[in-house]
């Protein structure tokens, strides 16, 4: 089973708790646990990442190990603790914005 935390916005559309539980069929990649995590909860489709593509949106971001995989290739195996469960795969919504009108 592979943990995942969603961000507050996200985790209410799907109605679960901080974090879920997946089965991922096949190796452990952020392909196939976003795939799984879009079959168990199909109103995040196209929340995470876009519906034709599969690409990540531009203000989420996926973190494990203290590392950021936002930009690791979509079959790119997960790290050994997240596919053994010890550790979470975190999905995080970014803060945008700026300092306008700053003076």
């Amino acid at each position: 089973m592979i943990r995942v935390v969603l961000p507050h916005h996200l985790r209410t559309l799907a109605k679960v708790r901080a974090e879920i539980a997946l089965e991922v069929a096949g190796p452990a990649t952020q392909g196939t646990l976003l795939d799984a995590l879009e079959a168990r909860y199909p109103m995040l489709r196209g929340t995470i990442r876009d519906h034709v593509t599969k690409q990540r949106r531009p203000l989420v971001r996926f973190f494990a190990c203290g590392r950021d995989l936002s930009f690791d290739a979509p079959d790119a195996p997960l790290p050994d603790a997240v596919a053994a469960g010890a550790e979470p795969f975190l999905i995080v919504g970014a803060i945008a914005g700026g300092a306008a009108g700053a003076a």
